[in-house]
């Protein structure tokens, strides 16, 4: 009888449980004529080697748990070898036939990991946990479920052994039983979608006034007076319900009340990170947040841990974007962790020259490397952990951490991260609900999308802006489009010279007019990869076609503009003329088309209430989004 399980096992899946080095090493030595000698006792695999080692692989073991006189304390190159040994001598994998971890019994989990791991994970979804499923196809047999603190593997249909997953030791096993229960429970719920999304758990699955205590009021309170009365006091009133709502562990309300009582410190101390139309935002998403109704999760962040300690992480970056103030410049580097994309941000001060640039950021080091060999590699650590947000943070020594060229990773990244059918991706997109209530992770619109051809490239000098087609396999077009900053005087030219050859671009990608645009953040051609952001030199573009101006943009922009204007100023200390130049702004939307945002922007300067802001404010919020 054959080890299906073994046969089961795939170059990637014996990379995920050992590393990509060993597999290598082991066929290697398998091609010189060195691998073991197998032995077969009924189930149980047993290989032999020149220098007496013996590696034993049981049924219903995994690697991690087999047996080798080795020594080595996790996955050793005799293991990976007795594995390989067997496929070649049974001619390949296993022919795939559709499961679902759903299918793996309590008693088995109980037989296999205990009865205390069990008990935790009743914990954690008796908390309510969200995942994402992605069962296995003919041309993906992993079996994958994305949790908040991890991403769970199921290399190998029906064998629990085989499962892996990026979380600390500690808790792996508690989270591989939550995933068997998410898979179990779509399956009961009749969920068969390739990709399923659902909360598991939890003590309600809809919010319905789900309780952030004094933020509402507080919220009125600052629409009333303005931000910019906003004193001390009441920033000490918003720490205090950031604290408590973190304490609940309602994540995203806290993290938009911190952000919140920074950006009114930031306009105190007169910091150009002081933004009124992202307090005005803020505001919002937290009314939002109080009112909507959905899974507890997506809404409020709940019970998601704030930060998650992982074992070795393999994460392949996706570049780099810089961002600027006239205080410091931040760089934020991409990562793909499976089918999550996590951010590792760092911060350095600005001098009064306007530097450092991009290109001189490049060089600066991060975590032992340089930034620009940080944004174009492979980094496999054992020393990382990923917050509630999907910030990723590296530390301890740097010995624990490894840092190797990109290469081909991008081919082999997961197909939720690329967008291959662009229409496809434009009606996932308009199926999203709206930014203020999805989850404030970071990153969350990244992705990497194949470009088959591309087509116009033409730089607008009144907009300092380069637009260009691509195109993907069936024709269907997308906008790569990228504005001038200072700070990457470079990133244009880069861009332009790169995207003719480009066979993928990153970035974030969003909705506009029907289309898909591109955000650039990194660049791969045949020659490798291309950071704009990082570049060296100045902006030398050719002037081409000025942009044709949208109308509706900018009275929806011109609306939001007012509204936030209103935030600041506080509604009760609003003059004649704003309230004027809002009827205005009604008027225009009403004539456009947006006959609803119209009406709600005029009833907002007919009376000026927390309310009727709202109302006006949430609406041009969506509507800029989906324009």
């Amino acid at each position: 009888m054959t080890r299906a399980d073994l046969l089961s096992l795939t170059a990637d899946a014996l990379a995920a449980l050992a590393n990509r080095g060993l597999v290598k090493r082991a066929a290697k030595e398998l091609d010189a004529g060195a691998g073991p000698v197998l032995e077969v006792d009924g189930d149980t695999v047993a290989g032999r080697f020149a220098d007496g080692v013996v590696a034993t692989l049981p049924p219903g073991a995994g690697l991690e748990r087999a047996g080798c006189t080795c020594g080595a304390t996790g996955v050793c190159r005799h293991r990976v070898a007795v594995v390989l040994a067997y496929q070649r001598e049974h001619e390949g994998a296993a022919e795939f036939a559709p499961w679902s971890p759903g299918d793996i019994t309590d008693d088995r989990l109980r037989e296999l990991l205990g009865e205390r791991v069990l008990a935790a994970a009743r914990r954690l979804r008796g908390s309510g946990v969200p995942v994402r499923l992605r069962r296995p196809t003919e041309a993906d047999p992993v079996a994958t479920a994305e949790l908040p603190s991890c991403t769970v593997r199921f290399l190998v249909p029906g064998e629990l052994g085989y499962t892996h997953t990026d979380a600390a030791a500690a808790a792996r096993d508690q989270w591989a039983v939550l995933a068997v229960w998410a898979f179990r429970e779509a399956d009961e719920r009749g969920l068969v979608d390739d990709v399923v999304r659902l909360d598991v758990g939890g003590p309600e699955t809809e919010t319905g006034g789900p309780g952030l205590g004094p933020v509402p009021e507080l919220v009125a309170a600052l629409l009333r007076d303005g931000a910019a009365t906003a004193g001390p006091v009441f920033e000490a009133a918003l720490e205090r319900a950031r604290a408590d709502l973190a304490a609940a562990r309602l994540h995203w309300p806290a993290l938009a009340v911190g952000e919140l009582a920074d950006q009114l410190r930031a306009y105190r101390g007169r910091s150009a990170h002081h933004d009124p139309a992202r307090v005005a935002d803020l505001i919002t998403e937290l009314h939002a947040r109080d009112r909507a109704t959905g899974p507890r999760s997506q809404v409020l962040g709940a019970e998601e841990p704030a930060e998650t300690p992982l074992r070795r992480v393999r994460l392949t970056s996706l570049g780099c974007r810089v961002r600027a103030t006239a205080e410091d410049r931040t760089a934020e580097v991409f990562f793909a962790d499976g089918g999550t994309v996590l951010v590792l941000r760092h911060r350095w001060p600005a001098g009064e020259d306007g530097r450092p640039t991009g290109h001189d950021l490049a060089a600066r080091r991060v975590r032992g490397t340089s930034l620009a060999d940080l944004a174009a590699s492979n980094v496999v650590s054992e020393s990382a952990s990923r917050s509630a947000g999907r910030l990723v943070r590296i530390s301890g020594r740097a010995s624990s951490t490894s840092i190797t060229p990109l290469g081909g990773a991008w081919e082999a990244l997961p197909d939720e991260l690329v967008v291959h059918d662009y229409a496809a991706a434009g009606r996932e997109w308009d199926e999203l609900p709206p930014r203020v209530v999805r989850p404030r992770v970071a990153a969350e619109l990244v992705r990497v999308v194949r470009i088959a051809g591309v087509g116009r490239i033409a730089y607008h000098p009144g907009a300092q802006r380069l637009d260009a087609v691509v195109l993907d396999a069936s024709g269907a077009t997308a906008a790569v489009s990228a504005t001038h900053r200072a700070h990457c005087p470079a990133a244009l030219d880069a861009l332009a010279r790169a995207l003719p050859v480009a066979t993928h671009v990153s970035g974030e990608v969003r909705r506009s007019r029907g289309g898909l645009v591109v955000d650039p953040i990194a660049v791969l051609t045949p020659d490798g990869l291309v950071v704009p952001d990082l570049a060296t030199g100045t902006t030398a573009m050719a002037p081409g076609d000025a942009p044709a101006p949208d109308p509706l943009t900018s009275v929806v922009d011109g609306a939001l503009s007012l509204c936030a204007e209103a935030a600041h100023r506080g509604l009760r200390h609003l003059p004649p003329p704003l309230l004027g130049r809002a009827r205005s702004a009604a008027d225009d939307l009403r004539r456009l088309g947006l006959t609803t945002a119209g009406d709600l922007v005029a009833a907002f300067a007919d009376e000026p209430t927390p309310d009727t802001w709202h109302r006006a404010h949430l609406r041009l919020v969506v509507t800029a989004e989906r324009r």
